[in-house]
Order: C-alpha cells, then sequence, then structure tokens
C-alpha cells in the first residue's frame, strides 16, 4: 500500500527563535530523500499509473536498507532516538545520500547534547586568525560561522561584496543579504545557485544545533519575508561547497570570474576562513588590482579585518 503524500506545506521555524523540531525535520529530511528516488534507479519495478507517491515507498526503502517495514517507518516518523549507527549507515547507503547528507541524517537521529546557551554564544575569532587576514594584501578572504554569519573580513572583502561594516551587527549575515538586500542579486550573476547553497549551509547548521535560538529566529524570518527562501528551505537540501567558481558583477569594475576556497578553522570547526582568486593575467586578475589601488575610495566598505561584535 502506498504511504500518503504530504498535502501541507511544511511550517516555518519559529520567529519567535524557540527551538527548531528535531523530529519533524527528521521526518521531512528522510521522506524529501526518498521521494526522489525513482524505483528504476535501484533496481526494483516501477508500477507507473499505479504508483500514488512520488520516489519510493517506505516499503521498499525498508527492503533496500534492510529494516522492517515498522522500524523504518518509526523512524521516519522522527523516532529515531534508539535507531543504531549501522542502521543508519544502511538507510544512507539505500537513499543514496551524500557525505554531507548521510552526516546530516546522523545529527538529526542522534543528536549531541548542546547547552542552548552554548549553541546561541556570539563566536569569537583568534586575534591571530585576525591578523591573518590584514596581511593578505589583494585577496579577498573573510571567515563565516554559524547561521552564516560574517565574523571578520579584510579590506579586499570589502571592496569586493560591499560595506559590512556600515551594517548592524546581526544583518552581516550571509543568508539575510543574500535573501532580503536586492543588490546582492545584482552582484551574483548565478543568484539562484548562491541562495541555494546557503539554504544547504543552513540547513546543516540546524540539523547540528536544532536549539539555537537565534538560527530559528533567523529561519522564521527568512520565511516570512521571502518566498524564495521557503521554496529552497522546504527541500531540506544540505551540502558543503567548500571550492568552486564565484561569478560577479562588481559595480565598479564589471565581471568578475574568483575561485574560491574554503578552510575549516583548527580550534572552531564551524569557522570557516573562505579566500577568492583570480586566475594570473585575466580580467579579473586586473580588476582586482584595480580595486587594490583604489584604497580607500573602492573600500569603503570597511577597513582591514573588521571585527564582527
Amino acid at each position: 500500500m502506498d504511504d500518503k503524500p504530504a498535502s501541507s506545506p511544511e511550517p516555518a521555524a519559529d520567529p519567535a527563535g524557540r527551538s527548531l523540531d528535531r523530529r519533524a525535520e527528521l521526518s521531512e529530511f528522510l521522506r524529501t530523500r526518498r521521494a526522489r528516488l525513482k524505483p528504476e534507479e535501484v533496481g526494483l519495478p516501477d508500477f507507473g499509473r499505479h504508483r500514488r507517491v512520488p520516489g519510493l515507498r517506505r516499503e521498499e526503502l525498508a527492503q533496500l536498507a534492510g529494516v522492517s517495514v515498522a522500524y523504518y517507518t518509526r523512524l521516519e516518523q522522527g523516532n529515531g532516538r534508539n535507531v543504531s549507527a549501522e542502521v543508519l549507515d544502511a538507510i544512507a547507503r539505500a537513499l543514496r545520500l551524500s557525505d554531507a547528507e548521510h552526516a546530516h541524517l546522523t545529527h538529526l537521529a542522534k543528536p549531541k547534547q548542546h547547552k542552548k546557551k552554548a549553541s546561541a554564544r556570539t563566536q569569537h575569532v583568534r586575534p591571530a586568525l585576525g591578523q591573518l587576514l590584514d596581511a593578505m594584501d589583494g585577496v579577498p578572504a573573510y571567515v563565516i560561522g554559524r547561521r552564516s554569519d560574517i565574523l571578520v573580513w579584510n579590506r579586499m572583502a570589502a571592496a569586493v561584496f560591499g560595506d559590512w561594516s556600515q551594517l548592524p551587527s546581526q544583518e552581516r549575515n550571509w543568508a539575510r543579504l543574500v535573501f532580503l538586500r536586492p543588490e546582492y542579486r545584482d552582484l551574483f550573476v548565478n543568484w539562484d545557485q548562491k541562495a541555494s547553497d546557503i539554504v544547504s549551509m543552513l540547513r546543516m547548521d540546524a540539523g547540528c544545533h536544532p536549539d539555537d535560538p537565534r538560527l530559528s529566529a533567523l529561519v522564521g524570518e527568512l520565511s516570512v519575508k521571502s518566498g524564495e527562501f521557503r521554496r529552497l528551505w522546504a527541500t531540506h537540501d544540505v551540502k558543503e561547497k567548500v571550492y568552486g567558481v564565484k561569478h560577479l558583477h562588481h559595480p565598479l569594475v564589471g565581471d568578475l570570474a574568483l575561485s574560491f576556497e574554503g578552510f575549516h578553522s583548527a580550534d572552531d570547526g564551524e569557522q570557516m576562513l573562505v579566500t577568492y582568486h583570480a586566475e594570473p593575467d585575466s580580467p579579473s586578475a586586473e580588476a582586482l588590482r584595480l580595486l587594490a589601488s583604489w584604497g580607500t575610495d573602492a573600500t569603503r566598505a570597511g577597513t582591514d579585518a573588521h571585527r564582527a561584535s
């Protein structure tokens, strides 16, 4: 028998900042991962028009994972309290989860105990890391933390991405910038991809810190203010993108193609240093040199390695 597909939209996070519902997160994540798999992709027959739900049925997924239908159903209903790591591994294989998705599933089903105050605490960057940013002359660089908060940045990051020093500390956040500020739609040539990447990062944070009231408040605010955010949040996609190429349209120097690399901090895995560089002797490299040479006029967006307080 087909399990009934969900007909109502996922409720938004609480704008008041209360915790995200971990059981609901687990349930929706498993359901959406199951829905994206077609029977023929996993060697099962497809009954065509007789199939009433997208993707695999619960009993099919349970068969692939080697668990009982009742056991898997309880898990998909959000009851992962006593699930073993071995069962989660089997379900992850059956669902063909990526490494990031597998980790997210584990965080949701077997959450680590975090104190709410610890999850909500403002992150601080080691002074030496801030000094490193200052020394990276000509290289746009910043450090992001939980909730996509921008913690510190250097002069070239300000020249490329904007005047973060003029924003209140709570607004120095990639999710708020991308979804709520029109100028960032103009800056990112592939805005849709940037938006998807940001939401996927927030989903991973939600799995690790469901009791973080600031994260819940951020999700609630964006859900109210942005239909695009609501749509992306409901997909439950998770991934961590630590390298690639960003195409920008800068208001002063025009089009930029910048490769980026992300490096997790050795003493705080939830902080990431992100650097950008252009291919040598390319138009983008010349544009970065122009921005650097214009100094304060081009980088009025801030001074070296601003500290968000």
